[in-house]
């Protein structure tokens, strides 16, 4: 008989990591649609923000994506060396930073509007069960929050 002490530690009994590798996997199956517009996943969901507000501070950007400024600093400098994006200081706050889209990376978004369909494709699960597993993931999402 097998120690129940240490069940749980058994990696089919943990959450984490079914999540971690579907997580893994589906950027994986990304990475052929994302390469044709030159950008990485973290650029391409900082870019689907901004294709929905425009203009966000560095601070909205990183809470939207659960994302810190270590991270998005590097991440925003090549989008805007691709003339994706500008950042400017805020005028009414000099200490915030605000990514605002250009016409560039609107235009981006004529190409990037295919891939969700191209990309729900490739998983085998319907339409319905991906709502429930989305509305799933942010409800344990806004729990760790």
């Amino acid at each position: 008989m097998q120690n129940d002490e240490y069940i749980c530690l058994k990696l089919e009994n943990q959450l984490c990591f079914p999540l971690y590798a579907c997580s893994k996997e589906v950027i994986r199956r990304y990475k052929p649609y994302l390469d044709k517009l030159d950008l990485t996943y973290t650029q391409y969901i900082a870019m689907m923000v901004l294709w929905e507000r425009k203009a966000v501070t560095v601070k909205e950007l990183g809470k939207c994506l659960y994302l810190d400024s270590g991270t998005l600093t590097p991440l925003l400098k090549k989008l805007e060396e691709k003339n994706y994006v500008v950042r400017n200081r805020s005028k009414e706050d000099e200490r915030n930073l605000i990514v605002s889209i250009t016409k560039a990376g609107e235009d981006l978004k004529e190409q990037a509007v295919k891939i969700p369909m191209e990309l729900g494709a490739c998983v085998n699960v319907e339409p319905q069960e991906a709502q429930q597993l989305q509305k799933l993931l942010y409800k344990l999402l806004n729990g760790l929050s």
